[in-house]
């Protein structure tokens, strides 16, 4: 079993220097032997940090890197392509997730008045569910290089804030919700557990969408 894992994690290694990108994908085994060390999408930002902070990061640039992945070698019309019985598609998900963490920041520094993924306090239901909806809608003039670039910003922006944020502990009350409890506040690291939940779940959706158009998947 150990073997299996040193060359699983091998495969990984190899998968990151043939692929180009700029995040770190680390199998778990490496992830033990290596110092933590947050590596972002960009090598333009990258702190130096130890402890709650760099596991929390590191944890989600390597759950990014599963959803970029998905993408690789793909054209603007493949990633806009529905090909399970789910309305998602590749771009709709880069896209949602880079606006779920870009909102959730938000909340982070300013509060659910900034506007968070829980959607507009005065909008109708209706509304709403339309909104939700549009998250997931990519244009067609939108490309695949566009949708990863906003993506890499978004990323950026949170690992600066969390790299630099007073206190994990600094809480902001939740919208007025019915999808949250009532009156429940939310710190700053149960939100980035949230973004981690939210990234690598969606990752998962778009490696079976991956899968569904050309047979290409991220492990295996």
């Amino acid at each position: 079993m150990k073997r299996r894992h040193q060359q699983m994690a091998g495969r990984w290694s190899q998968t990151v220097a043939d692929s180009g990108q700029k995040v770190a994908c680390i199998a778990p085994t490496v992830l033990r032997r290596q110092p933590k060390r947050v590596i972002t999408m960009s090598s333009n930002v990258q702190k130096d940090l130890v402890g709650e902070r760099a596991d929390l990061l590191a944890t989600l640039a390597s759950h990014r890197y599963f959803l970029r992945f998905t993408v690789r070698d793909l054209s603007d019309e493949q990633v806009r392509q529905r090909s399970t019985v789910s309305e998602l598609t590749l771009a709709g998900l880069l896209k949602h997730v880079a606006d779920v963490e870009s909102s959730w920041v938000d909340f982070i520094l300013r509060g659910a008045d900034a506007g968070t993924a829980a959607g507009a306090k005065d909008s109708a239901a209706g509304d709403k569910a339309e909104e939700w909806s549009a998250r997931f809608r990519v244009g067609a003039g939108t490309s695949v290089t566009t949708l990863l670039e906003r993506y890499e910003q978004v990323a950026l922006r949170t690992d600066s804030v969390v790299a630099t944020l007073p206190d994990l502990d600094a809480s902001h009350p939740l919208p007025d919700e019915p999808w949250f409890e009532a009156g429940a506040s939310w710190t700053a690291r149960r939100v980035l557990l949230h973004i981690i939940a939210e990234t690598a779940q969606h990752a998962g959706h778009a490696d079976i969408i991956r899968e569904s158009i050309d047979g290409a998947k991220t492990m295996g």
